[in-house]
């Protein structure tokens, strides 16, 4: 729950309105609040806006997930895919994209502008084993060079994966993270 709030929009809030208090109170002489308004609503207002500056919002499930896939999750769920899944579908600060240290480690973002951009994700279940399926736009990154990675996505993302890419539509991208049945 609280990864779906956005820190930017809760402290413009908050901020604002403790600063709109303090303003408030200075054009009706009222020291107290006015030294509170300003001294953290108008620093909660910047902070505020910085964040909202540098926020990236959640990747957003292209499908809803069913209970049968919710109980394959907690059977079979490696750590890497909760923690994919978790990282994507909650606000970021500070970072340009979802996985972008990911994709320059794999050799899959060279530039930023070459970098393809993780647009939404699922999870499906395949064969009988969970997968998490991360749906890329790439419009500069052709899939030759995602196939050619494939085998060093599996071992980047750990052990106890595999790692499938297809290509579904022009510039769309899907790798799917499917967990390997235990021996």
């Amino acid at each position: 729950m609280l990864r779906q709030i956005s820190l930017a929009n809760l402290a413009l809030v908050v901020g604002g309105i403790i600063a709109a208090v303090g303003f408030g109170a200075y054009f009706t002489d009222q020291p107290t609040l006015n030294l509170a308004g300003f001294f953290y609503g108008i620093p909660l207002l910047l902070g505020g806006l910085a964040l909202k500056a540098a926020e990236l919002e959640p990747v957003v499930f292209t499908q809803p997930t069913s209970d049968e896939i919710l109980a394959l999750r907690e059977q079979q769920a490696s750590d890497t895919q909760n923690q994919v899944r978790k990282d994507v579908t909650r606000f970021r600060y500070g970072q340009t994209a979802h996985l972008d240290d990911a994709l320059e480690r794999l050799g899959l973002a060279p530039t930023d502008e070459e970098r393809p951009m993780l647009r939404g994700l699922r999870e499906v279940a395949v064969d009988g084993a969970y997968g998490l399926i991360l749906e890329f736009d790439s419009p500069l990154m052709p899939i030759e060079i995602w196939e050619e990675k494939q085998q060093k996505i599996a071992t980047f993302f750990g052990p106890g994966l595999h790692a499938k890419v297809s290509q579904t539509a022009e510039n769309k991208i899907e790798l799917a993270l499917i967990t390997v049945a235990k021996t």
